[in-house]
């Protein structure tokens, strides 16, 4: 191996060497403290779960010792009872048990004999049986009181048992009062954690558990007078006790234990989980915690990818400084071999220029005629002349130019009598002949070179160049140019036919673009309108079915009214979506930027949408974040929703993920703000086709498919922000979708102004609504007559419903109604703020107002707020319509 390649080999060994050795050492050390975070974390829950449970158990615990010190349960143990007095018992029994909400209450006589029970109507009631042989009663017996979780014997379901012995006022004993608490709510609440919750008893027995697998699993062998008292006490009945197969890895400091489980018939685990135990207080139990490390595991790649990219740059760095040493070695000898090659050239052309000039002498010293045979070859017409200003050579083509006479042209003769002889034939322009001879003169004597051009009378333009000679004279060629001149007047005639013609394609095309955003201004004109006409009879009917879903009482009656009114809800959204595309493209949407603190908008999300992807299955997080971004925090609340909405509607299980990464960008710095999801993902030829309208894949939820004008949207809010929009998908893993907004000023971002609680929890009484009185002011028929039947169902008077003129002409001077509810456009000629205003000067009064419209211009909503009045947009929900003018009544009441 050459010695180039044997270095080359030991780089990337050292390279690799270190990259491995690096990946190691981050990824153990990442892993071991993100371990015993977990561990400390999963702590924590367990306490949490050990006190709810104790809590639970402590609720219940004084009940047995009131019930001891009742007179009439005394009273009951110490003779033989009638079955009206075993019946008044059980009665009694039953209301201590109601109202306590426990599972069962018995009462027990010194031999173990249930004389009557809180669950004496049942099949399987306690009255009559024999509970000698159970703990509780033998420890309260022997005790005073006693404890035992078990499978009941008659009811075979499983609880706590706690006891109380009943004395007579000389403590004589006479029996007990037990009671059994269900546990099983709290498991149903463990069922809420992706975790795994146990609890075992003293033999290690596990009785409850998150998982039904997990339940009755043996955590250590039984011994055999372990196995003869669980028999003896029948505590576990006929349940199956089985081991439960684990293995040990390692132990932790803070009592974690890192777990393999072995059993195959349990839900399979991936890899090693963390196992942590905590003891009950005041209990022989003990919780448990199962917790997956994949957490931990991925903490655990990424420092180990960070860390061989660490030692990876590292080595780049190293790299590069020594490529940077070795160029600039490269460059410095480089440029020394340069310099001498430039001198050793200048020489040359030095020694060559001087050969040129001495062979331009020689060529005119070969003949007294002048003419040089080493400059016929020249295109150019070349004459030279010596210090005095007497010709010295020139060439035929020279002669050929001006058509000087043969006795003019001879060696001695002065350049100043060819002037003259070009002079007299008018060659040297207008103005002295004397004058234009002598400026001609002076310039030759002066030496200097020069450069112009010069049009002859018959057309022919010339190029004429001069250079003084070493020794004194001058040499003077003359080229002619007049087919170049020629070209180029024609390429110019050429140039301003095609701006005239580019001007007139233009001003065609800015006539043919005005009549296009005429065109286009009426379709958003006919677009809103049309969706306007469409949203009143659908708010007609949206309220209607609210009406009729309260007058049904069959669960399918009610299931069909609700599938109508999801269908509607359906067209409101595609009638929203239509009229927002229609507002961007007339340009009538505003757009407010400002700095804008992220973390509390992706919480708001976080918060809206968790519940609905809990419903499907989903889980849905946000990673936490500082970051301020320059934006328009309603527009950008917008695009997130339709990327989070989509993820759900696609997504069949798996993780939801929204979080913030920082790029690079032409204009600085930028935040990219993603959506993870788990879905199919998008065939990368359909990944532009989905920002069109009303396009969407097949592959959604079938009750929730969308129309398709989602990703329309959000496509032109990032065009109107100015905000990049992209995703990135792979088919069977799922897809990214990303927004990237520019980074604003911390110190500049305003606090998110407390949302206006336009719709509450509606309480259950109408209490604000009963004896008030409202108008409904509203140009459609229908809409007025479901609001108005909607109100008065609710306990609202409504002497007025209908439009502006009925209104006007109602109106008497102090009989304002109590909330006036009012749409924006009433017919051509009326405006709902405006008739308002009128209203309030006929009544003298100013009552509260509620816009109801299908307008959804920002502005609106913003002028109604201003006047600290309500605003619903159609098609308005019953429950929303129900909340606000309960909150705008108790506001009134308030003042």
């Amino acid at each position: 191996m050459t010695t180039p390649r044997l270095r080359k080999f030991w780089t990337l060994l050292i390279l690799l060497a270190g990259m491995a050795g690096s990946m190691f050492v981050a990824g153990q050390w990442a892993w071991q403290h993100s371990l015993y975070e977990e561990s400390d974390n999963v702590q924590r829950q367990l306490a949490l779960y050990g006190q709810t449970l104790a809590q639970r158990i402590d609720r219940y615990r004084t009940l047995p010792e009131v019930l001891a010190l009742d007179a009439q349960l005394q009273d009951a143990l110490t003779r033989t009872l009638s079955p009206a007095e075993v019946e008044q018992l059980n009665l009694k029994l039953e209301q201590a048990n109601g109202a306590s909400q426990s599972s069962t209450l018995t009462l027990i006589n010194r031999e173990g004999l249930a004389v009557a029970a809180s669950n004496w109507r049942t099949a399987t009631s306690n009255v009559g049986v024999d509970y000698s042989f159970r703990p509780y009663v033998q420890e309260a017996l022997a005790l005073g009181r006693g404890s035992f979780y078990g499978i009941g014997v008659t009811t075979g379901e499983p609880g706590y048992f706690l006891s109380q012995a009943i004395r007579d006022a000389g403590g004589q004993l006479l029996g007990l009062v037990a009671i059994k608490i269900a546990l099983q709510e709290l498991e149903r609440e463990w069922l809420q954690t992706p975790d795994i919750v146990l609890a075992s008893d003293a033999h290690g027995v596990v009785f409850l558990a998150s998982q039904d697998a997990w339940r009755y699993r043996l955590l250590e062998p039984l011994g055999d007078e372990e196995r003869r008292e669980l028999n003896a006490t029948r505590q576990y009945s006929n349940q199956p006790l089985r081991p439960l197969a684990w293995r040990v890895d390692d132990h932790m400091d803070n009592g974690g234990r890192l777990v393999r489980m072995l059993s195959s018939d349990l839900p399979p685990l991936p890899g090693r989980v963390l196992w942590q135990t905590q003891p009950l207080p005041g209990t022989p139990w003990q919780l448990h915690l199962v917790h997956e490390t994949h957490s931990s595991i991925a903490d655990s790649r990424w420092a180990a990818a960070a860390g061989g990219g660490g030692w990876l740059a590292l080595a780049l760095l190293v790299l590069f400084v020594r490529q940077r040493q070795r160029l600039a070695h490269l460059r410095q000898r480089s440029r020394q071999e340069l310099e001498t090659v430039l001198q050793q050239h200048a020489q040359e052309l030095r020694t060559a220029q001087d050969g040129i000039v001495q062979a331009a002498q020689q060529a005119a010293q070969q003949t007294d005629t002048g003419l040089s045979r080493s400059l016929e070859h020249l295109p150019q017409g070349v004459v030279i002349i010596d210090a005095d200003l007497n010709l010295v050579a020139w060439n035929s083509r020279y002669v050929q130019l001006f058509r000087y006479p043969a006795d003019l042209m001879r060696v001695g003769q002065p350049i100043e009598d060819l002037l003259r002889h070009n002079a007299r034939r008018g060659l040297l322009g207008p103005g002295p002949a004397d004058e234009a001879i002598e400026r001609r003169l002076s310039h030759l004597r002066s030496g200097l070179p020069h450069l112009h051009e010069s049009a002859k009378g018959d057309g022919t333009v010339l190029e004429i160049r001069g250079n003084p000679l070493p020794e004194g004279g001058f040499v003077t060629s003359y080229a002619d140019i007049t087919s170049y001149k020629n070209a180029a007047r024609e390429l110019r005639s050429l140039a301003d036919a095609l701006e005239q013609r580019v001007a007139d394609r233009t001003r065609d095309l800015d006539a043919a673009r005005r009549e296009a955003e005429r065109a286009n201004r009426y379709k958003t004109r006919f677009v809103a309108a049309a969706v306007h006409d469409l949203l009143q009879p659908l708010n007609a009917a949206r309220m209607f079915t609210s009406l009729l879903r309260s007058h049904l009482h069959d669960d399918a009656e009610r299931r069909t009214v609700d599938s109508i009114d999801g269908a509607l809800a359906s067209q409101d959204a595609i009638l929203s979506s239509l009229l927002d595309i229609s507002r961007m493209e007339s340009g009538q949407l505003d757009v407010h930027i400002h700095d804008v603190a992220l973390g509390p908008l992706l919480q708001v999300l976080a918060h809206n949408f968790g519940v609905l992807a809990e419903s499907q299955g989903l889980q849905l997080s946000c990673v936490p974040t500082r970051a301020v971004v320059r934006t328009d925090e309603n527009l950008l609340r917008r695009i997130l929703q339709n990327f989070v909405s989509n993820a759900i509607r696609y997504s069949r299980h798996g993780r939801i993920v929204v979080g913030c990464r920082r790029v690079g960008h032409p204009g600085g710095t930028h935040l990219r703000i993603e959506v993870h999801d788990q879905g199919p993902g998008i065939p990368e030829a359909l990944q532009r086709e989905i920002f069109e309208e009303f396009r969407r894949l097949d592959e959604g939820r079938a009750d929730d498919r969308g129309a398709g004008l989602g990703l329309a949207i959000v496509e032109r809010l990032g065009r109107l922000l100015g905000h990049e929009i992209g995703l990135r998908s792979q088919l069977g893993r799922g897809s990214v979708f990303w927004v990237c907004v520019p980074l604003g000023d911390p110190a500049a971002a305003q606090l998110p102004a407390a949302a206006p609680a336009t719709v509450q929890q509606q309480p259950q009484e109408d209490a604000p609504l009963q004896g008030s009185t409202a108008w409904v002011i509203e140009d459609d028929g229908p809409t007025c007559a479901a609001t108005r039947a909607l109100l008065e169902r609710w306990g609202c008077q409504v002497p007025l419903a209908g439009g502006a003129p009925e209104a006007l002409a109602h109106a008497e001077r102090g009989q304002a109604p109590h909330l006036v509810l009012l749409d924006v456009h009433l017919g051509a000629t009326h405006h709902g703020p405006d008739v308002y205003t009128e209203l309030c000067e006929r009544w003298g009064q100013t009552p509260a107002v509620i816009l109801v419209t299908a307008e959804r211009d920002a502005t609106l909503r913003r002028q109604a707020a201003e006047r600290g009045w309500g605003f619903l947009a159609k098609p308005v929900r019953a429950p929303a319509l129900r909340a606000l003018v309960s909150q705008t009544l108790l506001r009134l009441r308030e003042k």
